[in-house]
C-alpha cells in the first residue's frame, strides 16, 4: 500500500469539489441579489443550476469518500508500508534518521508510530499523518526553527559548568576530570516534569549546537574557565548529535577546567 497513490486518485475529484464549491458560493451570492432585486426570471435560471451543482458536488463527495474508506490505514501501519516510505523519503532527502520500527529518532525529534490509532508522534505531538513525505517535511520544517532559533551559548555552558561542579561534590572527583554528559542533564533536569518539558532530545540538540561552538573556537565560559569535550568509549552513554555538517558525532563527556 501507498498514500501517494490514493492522493493522486483523489486529486482530480478534489478539483472537482473545490471548484463546485466555487460555483456555490457565486450562486449564493447571485441569488441573495436576485431575491431583493426581485429578478425571478434570473432567480430561477440560477435556482436550478444551484440544484445541479449541488447534485454533483454530492456525487463527487461520495466518491471522495467511498475511495478514503478503500484505503486500509490500519493495514498500511500495521504492514510497515507507512515505515518502510517513510525511511525511503528520508535518506532520498539526506533526512537523518535512526532507529526500527516503531520508534526512530530524527534528530533531535523522537517518532514514534501509534499502530493501534494510526497516529504519529513527534516527541509528545501527536499528528494523524498517513502521508509519509508530508511527516519528513514537518520533521524538517521543525529542524529548520530550531536552527534559527536564538541560542546564548555562553548561557548554556554556565549552566553545564555548574551541574558539572555538583557533580564534582556528590562524586568526590577532582575538578577536571571527565563527566558524563548525561549525568549532567539528570542534575539539571531533578524533577520528572523538568524533564518531560526538557527531555534529552532537546539537551542533544543544545549540545550540538554547542558543539558548533566549540569547533568554531569557544572553549571558555564567562569566568574564563576552560572546557572540552571528551571521548566516547561506550556509545550507550554518550550523546548522539549531528554536527554543523550533518554528520553523526557521539559526545560521552565534558570537562571543566579550574579558572
Amino acid at each position: 500500500m501507498n498514500y501517494e497513490d490514493l492522493y493522486q486518485t483523489l486529486l482530480p475529484d478534489e478539483k472537482t469539489a473545490k471548484d463546485n464549491i466555487a460555483s456555490l458560493q457565486n450562486l449564493s451570492k447571485k441569488i441573495t441579489k436576485e431575491t431583493e432585486s426581485g429578478a425571478l426570471k434570473y432567480l430561477s435560471r440560477d435556482l436550478d443550476n444551484l440544484a445541479q451543482t449541488t447534485a454533483i458536488l454530492a456525487e463527487t463527495i461520495e466518491r471522495l469518500q467511498a475511495k478514503v474508506n478503500a484505503f486500509d490505514s490500519r493495514s498500511y501501519f500495521e504492514s510497515g508500508d507507512f515505515a518502510s516510505q517513510m525511511l525511503d523519503i528520508c535518506h532520498e532527502t539526506e533526512l537523518d534518521v535512526q532507529g526500527e520500527f516503531p520508534v526512530y529518532e530524527m534528530f533531535p525529534y523522537r517518532i514514534r508510530l501509534d499502530v493501534e490509532n494510526q497516529d504519529v508522534y513527534m516527541d509528545k505531538k501527536r499528528i494523524q499523518c498517513m502521508r509519509p513525505s508530508s511527516l519528513v517535511n514537518t520533521v524538517k520544517a521543525g529542524q529548520e526553527k530550531l536552527q534559527k532559533a536564538h541560542f546564548n551559548a555562553q548561557s548554556f555552558v554556565g549552566e553545564l559548568a555548574e551541574a558539572y561542579d555538583l557533580a564534582i561534590v556528590k562524586q568526590n572527583r577532582q575538578t577536571g576530570t571527565d563527566m558524563y554528559l548525561t549525568t549532567l542533564y539528570k542534575l539539571m533536569t531533578p524533577m520528572s516534569r523538568f524533564r518531560r518539558d526538557y527531555n534529552l532530545q532537546n539537551f542533544s540538540f543544545d549540545i550540538a549546537r554547542l558543539y558548533t561552538e566549540f569547533v568554531n573556537g569557544m572553549n571558555e565560559t564567562k569566568t574564563g574557565r576552560r572546557f572540552d569535550f571528551g571521548p566516547a568509549r561506550n556509545n550507550k552513554k554518550a550523546v548522539r548529535i549531528l554536527d554543523a555538517n550533518g554528520k553523526e558525532q557521539f559526545l560521552a563527556t565534558i570537562r571543566f577546567m579550574k579558572d
